[in-house]
């Protein structure tokens, strides 16, 4: 890797466990990226203005809460909507299997 990554790994909604997300965030580090953690309990706005603030091109959402099927697409919108497309999400926690 020649250059690291910028990524912050949040934590939307009233979800307030997180130890999964520190975890993916220590190996994120570990491995040489610049991870940014945003803590507890952050809205979809506040995690799309820490992505814009701290240039980040990765962001990983976790969410143990049941909310992800409302949050994720939330601060995806959010970030479509400010510009930043190119930002690549990804997601953890307990997310049962897609309904169609």
């Amino acid at each position: 890797m020649s250059e690291p990554w910028r990524i912050v790994v949040a934590k939307p909604g009233l979800d307030g466990h997180d130890r999964g997300a520190k975890v993916v965030a220590r190996a994120l580090r570990d491995a040489g990226n610049e991870v940014i953690y945003t803590g507890l309990r952050r809205s979809a706005q506040q995690i799309v203005d820490t992505v814009r603030d701290e240039d980040a091109r990765f962001l990983g959402l976790s969410s143990l809460s049941g909310a992800h099927e409302h949050l994720f697409p939330k601060v995806c919108e959010l970030l479509k909507q400010q510009g930043l497309n190119d930002v690549i999400v990804f997601g953890g926690g307990i997310i049962p299997t897609w309904r169609s």
